[in-house]
């Protein structure tokens, strides 16, 4: 659950769980926290340090699960979702595991008409098209960039004025 305190009212998201198996482990990408329930909410600190950068915000698991949650609320979680399965993609050291990881991906995220399609260039996608006979721990990596930059420069500023993040800004209650 997340929790979102709005003009003193507390909206409660529950989070769907969705899970990528990668490499023999199990990428999950679902739990948040939650400002009132058991689950702790981050450290002051560490929400003020995602400020610095979107790499900064993306090495917490927490900044990750928080800038989702935000997607989602524009309609763009396949951007996040699609850069955590690449980075976990590129941890495989099996060509049988990658050759099986990156037919998911592609048929999740990248294929023409794919359940969580993601914007990238017709080039791009033509390329890791023309590699998924033969992939590579590579062959996602220019879509990656191009998603981080959109991010970067679209979603990452808007999250950082969102409701979501200035939520986690506030001080607990319980403090």
């Amino acid at each position: 659950m997340f929790c979102l305190n709005v003009n003193h009212w507390n909206i409660i998201i529950i989070i769907t769980n969705i899970t990528f198996i990668i490499n023999n482990k199990q990428l999950r990408v679902s739990r948040l926290f939650c400002c009132f329930c058991r689950a702790p909410k981050p450290p002051n600190d560490e929400v003020v340090s995602w400020r610095q950068s979107l790499k900064k915000l993306l090495e917490c698991k927490t900044g990750q699960l928080a800038f989702r949650e935000f997607l989602k609320t524009e309609y763009s979680e396949e951007n996040i979702l699609f850069w955590l399965v690449c980075e976990e993609y590129k941890t495989i050291t099996s060509n049988t595991e990658m050759a099986e990881a990156a037919k998911r991906i592609y048929t999740e995220f990248v294929q023409v008409d794919a359940p969580r399609q993601i914007n990238i260039d017709c080039e791009t996608r033509q390329e890791i098209t023309n590699s998924m006979s033969q992939p590579t721990l590579s062959c996602f990596d220019k879509a990656q960039r191009v998603i981080y930059k959109l991010m970067k420069k679209d979603s990452y500023p808007r999250f950082l004025k969102s409701e979501i993040y200035q939520a986690l800004l506030e001080p607990s209650d319980a403090s």
